[in-house]
This record gives structure tokens, C-alpha cells and sequence, in this order.
């Protein structure tokens, strides 16, 4: 299914939304890379092939941006089949610091939520247009959205609160998100992701690494950013996965 298939990822400069961007080009796909226009995603565009790949610089709260990367990647490539949004940023604040009695900034609160939880409906929002254009496979399918949400929407540990929330939105969208969307052939499946080898994690101090790897029960170690590609690659082949949200955390639950 996603041979000659054009997908669009956001957040799709590095982490995990650059190993769903490597797959897909392996997988003989033409991808749309969405990050801020201080990512890498220029130059991960031209070590793919401009000829497969294009870089279109997006902040995903901005609707025309957005637009604008819809409109390149229609002119460019004429369609847009997969959209996977991996772009989102977090904060580690407790609700109220009492040795320093102040509270969790609500700017920082909001920023979280906007950028994880508006930015995810608003990239949604204009791309099932695009989507919606396809003529439908056999199945009745036009086109697949997975979100990134993450293990902390469930269990989300102390300090989480701004980002277990917009995850937990993410999550909560999912359902209601699939039925709205139903009618067209488009199915919205979600990926609560545990503990990834991403930029974020592989800036921690080793000894910090070797402890978060111990947590994950099996296998004892960081997700590698190809596996969730993998399930990318899995949800789209399969057409019954819709309406759900998936952990993929090597049976991880979050402590205190």
C-alpha cells in the first residue's frame, strides 16, 4: 500500500518522525517532511532524493503553513494518501514547587497543549481535505492519520501534568476523530510510544540511560525509533486498525 503512496509526517526532521520518513522512502513512498525551519529537514530531504522526498519548513499551530505544505505537496507529488504527526515538545514541571512556592507556569501549560494538542488537530483538520480526494481503494480506504501520543497519556509521571494532558487529548481525539471521518474511507489510529532512542533521551548522561532502560520490562532497553516506523508501516497495511490507540513500550508502566 505505500508503494507510490504520498505521505506527509510532521515533526518528520528527527526522532521518530524521521525513521517514519526513512521507511516510507524505503518503501518506495514520496514524503512530505514538516518541521521548523531550524530542524534538519533540508538536508535530510536532499540525502533522499528531492526527486522523493520534499522539505516544506511548518509550524503545525500555524493554519497557513500547513496549508502551504498541503498545497507544495499537491503540486509537487499531486496527492496525499498517509499523514503521520509526530511533532510535540513537553516540560517538566510539578503543579506547585512549595519549596519555592511557585506555581506550574500556565504559559507553559498552554504552549504544551498547543503545540502538541491544537498542533495535531490542526495539521488533521486540513489534511483529510487533501486525503479525502482520493479515489478509494478496494476496501472503500482513501487514506490513514496516525498520532503520536504517548505511555505518559496513561500513566504520566510526576512533573508530566502539562504533557500527560495534551497526550491524553491526543488519545481521547482518536475515536471520535475515526468516526467523523468514517464516511470518507479515512481510519485515525493512534501510538502511545514508551521510552525511544530520540534526541531528547540520547542527550541524558549514561548512567540515566542504563536506569530508564531497566524500567522496561521487556526488552530492557530504549525503543529504536525504526520499531515505531514499523508499526507506521503496520497500521497501514492493515485496514480493521481504526479508532485506536496503541502502546508501543516493551510493557512499561510509568512510576511516580
Amino acid at each position: 500500500m505505500l508503494k507510490g503512496a504520498v505521505c506527509l509526517v510532521t515533526g518528520g526532521a528527527s526522532g521518530l518522525g524521521k525513521a517514519t520518513v526513512e521507511r516510507f522512502i524505503q518503501l518506495g513512498s514520496k514524503v512530505v517532511i514538516c518541521d521548523l525551519s531550524k530542524s534538519k529537514g533540508n538536508e535530510l530531504s536532499k540525502s533522499l532524493g528531492e526527486d522523493k522526498s520534499l522539505f516544506v519548513p511548518v509550524n503545525i499551530v500555524s493554519e497557513n503553513e500547513v496549508k502551504h505544505a498541503l498545497e507544495a505537496a499537491q503540486e509537487k507529488f499531486g496527492k496525499l494518501n498517509y499523514l503521520v504527526n509526530c511533532a510535540g515538545i513537553g516540560v517538566a514541571y510539578k503543579t506547585y514547587n512549595f519549596n519555592k512556592n511557585v506555581s506550574h507556569s500556565l504559559d507553559d501549560f498552554l504552549k504544551v497543549l498547543e503545540v502538541n494538542t491544537i498542533g495535531t488537530f490542526n495539521v488533521i483538520r486540513l489534511a483529510v481535505g487533501l486525503i479525502g480526494q482520493n479515489k478509494p481503494n478496494e476496501n472503500g480506504e482513501r487514506g490513514v492519520i496516525i498520532n503520536t501520543a504517548s505511555t505518559a497519556a496513561f500513566d504520566g509521571q510526576m512533573g508530566q501534568v502539562a504533557y500527560a494532558a495534551s497526550k491524553g487529548a491526543i488519545v481521547g481525539m482518536t475515536l471520535p476523530l475515526s468516526r467523523d471521518l468514517a464516511s470518507q474511507g479515512i481510519r485515525v489510529v493512534t501510538i502511545a510510544p514508551g521510552l525511544f532512542q530520540t534526541p531528547i533521551l540520547s542527550a541524558l548522561p549514561e548512567k540515566v540511560v542504563a536506569f530508564l532502560e531497566k524500567s522496561v520490562p521487556f526488552p530492557s532497553r530504549l525503543g529504536n525509533p525504526v520499531e515505531f516506523a514499523q508499526l507506521v508501516e503496520n497500521i497501514i497495511d492493515n485496514p480493521m486498525l481504526n479508532g485506536e490507540t496503541i502502546r508501543l513500550d516493551g510493557a512499561l508502566r510509568l512510576q511516580i
